[in-house]
């Protein structure tokens, strides 16, 4: 009997241990809203002389992550309470047309994941027009790769969002403005996302010593190798379990989140969040907020990229 009892205990020790590990996807319904509004900053951290535009852009033909309404609810609702930005939503390849784009001050891209076997958001959905040849798919698709690519340097923003580093994953071009390309994640797990600069305008809306919180570690390839970017968030190697045989690190640390200049422009990347219960806290909500204000252009902070 003691032994049935000593199993029981070991069963659910491992089943709640698995559940945190892999948080449970929560509705995105008032009460959640309700939930990050409470939460969420005042005011902006950072002055601004009027209120601008930012489009958040949410289309995927990959991997659905459930939070990327979440996402999109997070920064509609941050942006709107503290009265900083006015949001457009839309998952419409149309708007990265460069008429288009030049209406927004930045852009954000929300867990964009494009499908694996070109890894490009574009193609994968230009494609779906079966009258099209390779050809002229591509030349429409490098079109728009093209109409983001000249929106920064002429002094636009873009803020890429945890999977949003996929939408042109295999594009050197793209991998150099944003500072780095997908390369895997690991299993779900908690671990810490430590500060790289805490006296960084744009991370002190964070704890000094980071925030904890369960995630998708993330490891890039292409540009980043290069460290052509600014960091401000890190994971430790050593801290990270289930590293891709063969590559496993185990001294050294990689980046979550970070900044780069290109011409005009702004471009940063976010690893936070596969789970939008990381967004069920005040620091990482004004953490975004800050981020959006940098790609709009309210902020000038240290850009400086560790790789020169």
């Amino acid at each position: 009997m003691k032994k049935i009892i000593i199993y029981g205990i070991v069963f659910l020790a491992s089943v709640n241990f698995a559940l945190a590990q892999n948080p449970k996807e929560i509705p995105l319904d008032q009460a959640w809203k309700d939930k990050i509004s409470e939460l969420a900053p005042e005011k902006a951290n950072f002055p601004f002389k009027k209120k601008k535009k930012i489009l958040v852009f949410s289309m995927h033909t990959g991997f659905w992550h459930w939070v990327n309404p979440h996402t999109q609810a997070m920064i509609q609702i941050i942006s709107d309470k503290s009265g900083t930005f006015d949001v457009t939503t839309s998952t419409d390849i149309a708007m990265m047309e460069k008429d288009k784009l030049k209406e927004f001050d930045a852009v954000v891209f929300n867990n964009t994941n494009s499908k694996p076997e070109y890894r490009n958001l574009f193609v994968d959905k230009i494609s779906e027009d079966a009258s099209l040849d390779s050809a002229t798919v591509w030349a429409q698709a490098n079109k728009l790769e093209n109409n983001i690519i000249e929106y920064v340097k002429k002094g636009g923003g873009i803020l890429l969002v945890h999977g949003g580093d996929t939408m042109l994953n295999n594009s050197m071009e793209f991998s150099k403005l944003t500072g780095g390309s997908f390369d895997y994640h690991t299993k779900q797990q908690a671990f810490q996302v430590r500060i790289e600069d805490p006296t960084h305008p744009l991370t002190k809306s964070l704890p000094a010593d980071g925030y904890n919180h369960v995630d998708e570690p993330y490891f890039y390839k292409n540009a980043y190798d290069e460290l052509d970017f600014h960091p401000l968030t890190y994971f430790n190697n050593a801290e990270i379990e289930g590293q891709r045989k063969g590559q496993e690190k185990t001294s050294g640390k990689t980046y979550v989140s970070w900044i780069r200049k290109d011409g005009k422009g702004r471009a940063m990347y976010i690893s936070t969040s596969h789970n939008a219960q990381s967004f069920e806290n005040a620091n990482i909500l004004a953490y975004f907020l800050d981020a959006l204000q940098y790609v709009a252009g309210d902020v000038k902070v240290d850009e400086t990229p560790i790789g020169k």
